[in-house]
């Protein structure tokens, strides 16, 4: 009886439970992330000529400690667009040279990397790939959702509609149609190639480094934020106990006991 029950209540309100699965995929951060480059994709579809701008989507390219995951590379005369795309609400608080910036959501604040940073090494990876001078590539980072800056930005870092006038804005002609077909070469034989192990793979290498930051951050001294240094008392009623003692010992002198 109760089996019948409960298979009766299931196909009464299956579109509840298909409902919820759907609100939860939405919310996520993958489909955000996934919307927002789509959302790129298509400016770049409708906005730029085909026959002076290539667009590669998705490019994971080797590096020495793993891989490396570029939302969007834009190839052109007028130089190669490396693009970082964040799907963000709320207030967003930068810097060009903070090492984090500031989300905020009513009473909710998260700090998330400096998007510049992070898109850094995929320049200079990309850069490394190519052969080519580093004036030649620039890095843009682009803003999907409703987000509003509070702070000035730099140019390189726009809403949406923003990445195409900034792409528009190079108007000088530094690479050759010769070169442009090179780098088209390189980027396809260099890449790996796009499928969900590599998807997945890289996302291992991602939260492997995360939590590598994370023991940095905890194990960091509270004072000067340099590395923590496990020591030992070495005379006193206390000798050969063990501490934490800053590794920028003399000038922090900030001390932790071992727990």
């Amino acid at each position: 009886m109760n089996t019948q029950l409960i298979g009766n209540y299931i196909a009464t309100f299956w579109w509840v439970f298909l409902f919820s699965v759907i609100v939860g995929l939405l919310k996520s951060p993958t489909f955000k992330g996934i919307l927002g480059e789509f959302l790129v994709n298509v400016m770049a579809k409708f906005r730029l000529d085909k026959n002076v701008y290539t667009l590669f989507k998705n490019i994971t390219l080797p590096t020495e400690d793993g891989t490396t995951q570029i939302d969007h590379v834009i190839v052109s005369p007028y130089g190669v667009f490396v693009i970082e795309t964040k799907n963000m609400k709320g207030w967003i608080y930068g810097g060009a040279n903070q090492k984090t910036w500031t989300q905020k959501i009513y009473r909710h604040t998260n700090q998330f990397q400096n998007p510049l940073h992070q898109n850094y090494k995929h320049a200079q990876t990309l850069q490394s790939a190519l052969g080519i001078e580093p004036e030649k590539i620039f890095s843009l980072v682009v803003f999907i959702g409703d987000s509003n800056f509070k702070t000035p930005m730099p140019e390189n870092v726009v809403y949406a509609g923003g990445y195409i006038r900034y792409i528009k804005s190079k108007q000088q002609r530094i690479l050759t149609g010769k070169e442009i077909a090179a780098i088209r070469h390189k980027i396809q034989a260099g890449r790996l190639k796009p499928s969900l192990k590599t998807h997945i793979q890289h996302v291992e290498h991602v939260k492997t480094i995360v939590e590598q930051k994370r023991q940095q951050v905890e194990n960091a001294c509270p004072k000067c934020g340099k590395p923590m240094l496990l020591r030992t008392v070495k005379s006193g009623e206390n000798q050969g106990k063990e501490f934490w003692g800053c590794s920028g010992f003399p000038k922090c002198r900030t001390m932790r006991p071992v727990a």
